[in-house]
């Protein structure tokens, strides 16, 4: 059986359908009650439960995923010094804050290209 917990409850229920159609498919449908179902769909419904189980059988396994790593974080030094005024901020930053924090001249091409990082 699968290692697939999901794919294992799901072969689980397929193997309940399969002996349920098969007990169905012993039992002598009486034309004077509407209850049984006729042999040909119950002959129908097990080939398709087989396949149904079959072609869960042979999907490998999934690979086992590793823990995914963080973000690459760029080694240039102003971005060091950006994460290193984040994390020092008790509150949100704008830009004009963060060129302050930066001692960068406060004129709109340094607060643009604060915007833009």
């Amino acid at each position: 059986m699968s290692d697939n917990p999901q794919t294992r409850a799901f072969l689980e229920h397929v193997e309940a359908r399969e002996a349920e159609t098969r007990r169905a498919g012993r039992t002598t449908p009486l034309p004077h009650r509407g209850t049984h179902r006729p042999l040909g769909e119950l002959d129908a419904e097990g080939e398709n439960l087989r396949i149904t189980r079959k072609t869960l059988l042979s999907i490998p396994a999934p690979a086992a995923a590793d823990e995914p790593s963080g973000p690459d974080v760029p080694d240039h030094p102003a971005y060091q010094q950006f994460l290193a005024v984040f994390a020092d901020a008790a509150t949100p930053l704008r830009a004009r804050d963060l060129c302050r924090a930066l001692d960068l001249p406060i004129v709109p091409k340094n607060t643009e290209d604060i915007r833009s990082s």
